[in-house]
């Protein structure tokens, strides 16, 4: 009997031996095919956003396979190694979604013969235009090692090679990265891993780019001091520069029509011809300055007057349902103005305010948006329009009266905590900067006709109201995208190029960076997700505006309770093992001894 049951017992031990291991290959097979992670992180840091779902989820715009060629394998240092991983976890996530279509491979530039890597180095830089290198020195055993890094990838398309991927900046030659300088370059790319490649794969599968048309003509911003901002959106848009000179068809072939800061007034043709582009349903993007300033002047004898600014193009966005008043909006939640040759060097300065995002998606999120000298966005009820506000003032804040005298003194009569309103914290209080208007629009000319457009055989016939949905974009600011720029004579010997300043004036002021202030905008990244809320390609806005939380490290909690943890650490495992084996050796005694 005794035998039996012995023999029993073994053989249930030794099928729930093989069921555990079974089961554990069981397991291990299918968790090689499928892939799934938890996100448990508040901020859903390690999730993807909705349009990146959205996107690779799309089977007819994103219906060919795209293969990408990562360039960093091989004996990485850890910190890159990790870097690495987090790059194939990333693209494992998008798998779940785009299956097939996505395929990736790492690859080690640096095996082969000389001759194959010197080839595959030159593809890969191709001329500056592909993969900048990095050189990256290490400590290894005692021993400083030197490590040339590609921290990029190519990307095919159908076959062909269409775009390259660069995760982290290259160097210059003989001034290689420290490995311990470059942390805060990899987190911050591990952060943005996401929109990287999203925004490049966007790029590499559209087949078809709308066409975006600045406005010239009328005093507005030139090609050389819009060249950033069209360096943002030109990987997916093509840009071009158009002057109306009373052409019909010189909006035909425009999707959308971008009016930066225009100094002089437009004619009734120029008007009418804007109009029927909206009517057709052509996206507007409007950048105005009702008021000018001579900021010359200001610096230089500390107040001075401003003077009207008007075009022609309020009257037609006020039957859009978009009013600009000639006003300027002050807050208390602003960037400081260095005033020389007073007893505060710096001032708060009202009138450059650090605007409030809303909860739309082309500023949810962002950092502030530099507004200096922006007027108040009023909306004009209409049924057929939905009118929203994208970005506003503070609950501490003000508007000027009309055409008003900016002084250098105002500040100062505030004190140290000014108070621009009755109610600090009251909502009301907030002023629109920035509206957008969407729907069924009616012509601004629907009671007044330009006989000489409307009488002329070859052209449309006249739209009273749009045939389809349209979207209308006003800010009360038109330096909003201008860019600082230096000029050089051009090769030939015939006029001059342009190029923006290093220094990127759509992220920083030059004033305050001068200052040694570092306030930091969103400008670019507004402007960015602007473009693509207007022209409806909302696959990289969620991606772009998400936000992620680093919560600072309480230092003194570090200091006062870091000892603490430190123990817990270090004794709880091992406590928790002695007390395991205790345990199991309690038990196994018991059972035998009852045996």
């Amino acid at each position: 009997m005794a035998e039996r049951k012995k023999l029993s017992k073994g053989i249930y031990n030794w099928l729930f031996f093989s069921v555990v291991i079974v089961s554990l290959v069981f397991v291990n097979i299918i968790g090689s095919v499928l892939y799934k992670r938890i996100d448990m992180t508040e901020d859903q840091r390690f999730s993807l956003a909705q349009g990146t779902i959205k996107f690779l989820s799309n089977e007819e715009t994103f219906n060919n396979r795209l293969s990408i060629k990562i360039y960093l394998e091989g004996n990485l240092p850890a910190e890159l190694k990790s870097f690495r991983n987090a790059i194939e976890d990333k693209l494992q996530e998008f798998k779940q979604y785009a299956g097939n279509r996505i395929e990736y491979q790492f690859i080690d530039p640096n095996v082969g013969s000389e001759g194959e890597k010197q080839s595959l180095f030159e593809s890969l830089y191709d001329r500056g235009k592909g993969i900048i290198p990095m050189d990256v020195v290490y400590m290894k055993d005692g021993a400083q090692n030197q490590l040339l890094l590609w921290p990029g990838a190519v990307v095919d398309y159908g076959g062909v090679t269409v775009s390259t991927i660069q995760f982290l900046p290259g160097t210059s030659a003989g001034k290689p990265y420290y490995l311990d300088d470059i942390t805060e370059m990899i987190d911050n790319s591990v952060k943005n891993l996401e929109y990287i490649l999203v925004s490049s794969m966007r790029r590499s599968i559209q087949q078809e780019r709308p066409r975006v048309a600045f406005l010239q003509g009328h005093g507005e911003l030139s090609f050389a001091e819009t060249q950033r901002a069209r360096a943002l959106i030109s990987p997916y848009y093509n840009i071009a520069d158009i002057t109306l000179n009373d052409s019909l068809a010189a909006l035909d072939d425009v999707d959308g029509l971008v009016i930066a800061r225009p100094r002089t007034r437009f004619s009734d043709k120029d008007l009418y011809l804007i109009d029927q582009f909206v009517m057709r349903g052509g996206r507007l993007m409007c950048f105005l300055d009702p008021l000018h300033i001579d900021e010359d002047t200001l610096n230089r004898k500390g107040a001075t007057h401003t003077t009207r600014n008007t075009t022609g193009l309020e009257n037609m966005l006020y039957d859009y349902g978009l009013k600009i008043n000639d006003n300027y909006v002050i807050d208390a939640n602003c960037a400081p103005k260095a005033v020389p040759f007073a007893k505060q060097s710096l001032i708060p300065w009202f009138f450059h305010v650090l605007a409030t995002a809303t909860q739309h998606p082309i500023a949810r999120n962002l950092e502030p948006v530099s507004l200096k000298y922006a007027s108040e966005i009023q909306f004009i009820p209409n049924k057929n329009l939905l009118l929203t506000p994208i970005l506003s003032s503070s609950t501490n804040s003000n508007v000027t009266g009309l055409a008003p005298l900016v002084s250098l003194s105002m500040p100062m009569s505030y004190g140290k905590n000014p108070q621009l309103a009755t109610d600090p914290t009251d909502t009301l209080n907030q002023r629109c900067l920035a509206g957008l208007a969407e729907g069924t629009f009616e012509s601004h000319f629907k009671t007044r006709i330009v006989e000489d457009y409307v009488n002329n055989p070859n052209a449309r016939k006249y739209m009273a109201k749009s045939s389809s949905e349209g979207k209308v974009f006003l800010i009360g600011n038109g330096r909003f995208i201008r860019n600082s720029y230096d000029s050089m004579p051009a090769r030939n010997g015939q006029g001059y190029m342009y190029r923006p300043t290093s220094f990127n004036d759509l992220r920083m002021d030059r004033e305050l960076a001068e200052a040694n202030i570092p306030v930091y905008f969103g400008n670019q990244e507004f402007f960015q997700n602007m473009m693509d809320y207007l022209m409806g390609d909302n696959s990289v806005l969620d991606v772009r505006s998400r936000q992620i939380d680093v919560h600072a490290m309480d230092k003194d909690k570090v200091t006062n309770d870091g000892t603490f943890y430190k123990i817990i650490n270090v004794i709880l495992p091992i406590l928790l093992i002695l007390l395991f084996a205790i345990l199991m050796n309690y038990l196994r005694k018991r059972k035998y001894t009852q045996l």
